[in-house]
C-alpha cells in the first residue's frame, strides 16, 4: 500500500481473543477453541460469550476512563464520504473473503438497531443494509487487484464452489444477538447455538431442525472453510478471534461524544438495546424457540466469495452460493 494511505481504524484497534484459548500452535488456528470444548457447542457458546462480554466490559471502562482521548476515527472512510477531505482518494486495499449474507429478518433487526443508535449517536456512519456481512473466512486483506486476481486463480473454480455452496449442506445456528462495540465501530454480534428451543431428534418431525444438528456449529463452519482453502492457497486472516458479528456503523467524528457525559448516555443507551434485544430475542433457559432472533448461516444465500475494496461492505461477487 502507498505510503501516503491514512492508518486504518482497524490498525489502531486491537482485537484480542478473550476466550482464554491459545491457538497459536495450531496449523488451523480453529481447532484449538473446538478441542478446549471437547467437542461441545455449550462449551463453544461459553467461550464465545465470554469474549464478546469481557471485550465490551473493557471497552465501558476505555470510554468512560478519566484518561480517555477520543474515539478512533477512521480516515480512510472519512474520505471516502466526503471527497472534499481528499479530492480524487480511492481506497486502494483490495481483500478476498467469504462472507455469510443476514437473511430478510436479521437485517430488519439491523435497521431497528441503527435506528436507536443514531438516538445519541446522529453522526454515526451507517453499514448500508445491502451491504452487510458476517466474515466466515477471510483469505487476505490490503492487497493490489493483482496479487488478489492470482490467489482467485490458485483456490481454483471446484475450490470456490464447494466453499459457497457449503452451508447449503452444513448449517450452523447462530443466536442472542447483542451490541458489540468498541472505540472505532459497533456490531451486532451473535453466539453459536447450543440446541436452545429445539426438540431431540427423537421427537421432532422429518423437517425440523434438532438440537443434535447444533452440533455443527459456526466455529466449525469457520474451521471447515479453513481447512479447504488452505489446502490451495496460503490464508492471511488479520483476526480469528471467537466472534461472529456483522458491523453496523462506524465513528467517523467526536462530535457526539466529545465529553464525558455524552459517552456515559451513548454507553447507557447501548445497554439498553442490549437489555431489549435479549428480552425480545434471546430463547430462555429451556424455553420456546425465537426465529426472529436467530440466523441459519446460508438462509436466502450461500456463502458470497467476494473481492476487490470491500473493508464498508463494496466489492465484486466472484461467486454466491447455493441457499435454503
Amino acid at each position: 500500500m502507498p505510503s501516503t494511505l491514512p492508518p486504518s481504524a482497524d490498525s489502531r484497534n486491537k482485537f484480542e481473543d478473550l476466550s482464554g484459548v491459545d491457538s497459536t500452535q495450531y496449523s488451523n488456528p480453529y481447532d484449538a477453541l473446538i478441542e478446549a470444548c471437547r467437542d461441545d457447542p455449550a462449551k463453544l457458546q461459553d467461550k464465545y460469550s465470554a469474549h464478546r462480554v469481557t471485550r465490551n466490559s473493557q471497552q465501558k471502562e476505555k470510554l468512560l476512563s478519566s484518561d480517555f482521548s477520543g474515539l478512533i476515527l477512521d480516515p480512510i472512510l472519512q474520505r471516502l464520504t466526503d471527497s472534499s477531505v481528499q479530492p480524487g482518494f480511492r481506497d486502494p486495499r483490495h481483500c478476498l473473503v467469504f462472507w455469510a449474507r443476514p437473511p430478510t429478518h436479521i437485517r430488519s433487526l439491523v435497521e431497528r438497531v441503527q435506528h436507536k443508535l443514531l438516538r445519541l449517536a446522529p453522526n454515526l456512519w451507517l453499514m448500508p443494509l445491502q451491504n452487510l456481512h458476517l466474515t466466515a473466512l477471510e483469505i487476505t486483506h490490503s492487497l493490489t487487484e493483482p496479487e488478489i486476481e492470482t490467489i482467485v486463480s490458485q483456490l481454483g473454480q471446484p475450490v470456490i464452489r464447494s466453499m459457497t455452496d457449503y452451508t447449503y449442506s452444513h448449517r450452523a445456528r447462530l443466536i442472542k444477538p447483542m451490541i458489540s462495540y468498541d472505540g472505532a465501530a459497533l456490531a451486532l454480534s451473535f453466539l453459536p447455538a447450543s440446541g436452545e428451543g429445539l426438540p431431540s431428534k427423537e421427537s421432532s418431525n422429518l423437517d425440523e431442525r434438532t438440537r443434535e444438528e447444533d452440533s455443527f456449529t459456526y466455529h466449525h463452519l469457520r474451521r471447515d472453510l479453513f481447512n479447504i482453502a488452505k489446502e490451495a492457497v496460503h490464508i492471511n486472516s488479520r483476526y480469528v478471534v471467537p466472534s461472529s458479528h456483522i458491523t453496523v456503523g462506524r465513528f467517523l467524528t467526536q462530535d457526539d461524544h466529545d465529553t464525558p457525559g455524552k459517552m456515559e448516555l451513548f454507553i447507557r443507551e447501548i445497554e439498553d438495546i442490549n437489555a431489549w434485544l435479549q428480552e425480545a430475542y434471546w430463547p430462555e433457559n429451556g424455553g420456546d424457540r425465537i426465529e426472529d432472533g436467530e440466523w441459519i448461516v446460508g438462509q436466502e444465500k450461500g456463502l458470497d466469495f467476494r473481492h476487490g475494496t470491500l473493508w464498508y461492505g463494496g466489492g465484486t461477487t466472484i461467486r454466491l452460493g447455493k441457499g435454503f
